[in-house]
């Protein structure tokens, strides 16, 4: 199993971005999924997740900006970000509580993608 995000880059501040993750391998049933993020020199935040079910949580700084999706029949998950603010810069993580084929439920994690927010 694993988890393969894209997206993300540069926007001046205000603008709007996407980032996406796919799950592939072989994957019974995905919990929830959703997306970190780490700041230089910060810890690593929960910015949004969605259950199964497309109950949906954000923290408060992205709250009326950030929009979290998925779609469990292509085992993706989306972050459409807009109204992008510097303090949104980061490196975004997708991660995922994934039950495996003849696996353990346990969370998985993408490599990161890069997000850029600068005038």
């Amino acid at each position: 199993v694993q988890l393969v995000e894209s997206g993300g880059g540069s926007v001046q501040p205000g603008g709007s971005l996407s980032v996406s993750c796919a799950a592939s391998g072989n994957i019974k049933s995905i919990a929830y999924t959703g997306w970190y993020r780490q700041a230089p020199g910060k810890q690593r935040e929960l910015v949004a997740h969605i259950t199964g079910g497309g109950s949906t949580n954000y923290v408060d700084s992205v709250k009326g900006r950030f929009t979290i999706s998925r779609d469990n029949a292509k085992n993706r998950v989306y972050l459409q970000m807009n109204g992008l603010k510097a303090e949104d810069t980061a490196v975004y993580y997708c991660y995922a509580v994934i039950t495996p084929i003849n696996g353990i439920t346990r969370a998985y994690w993408g490599q990161g993608t890069q997000v850029i927010v600068s005038s």
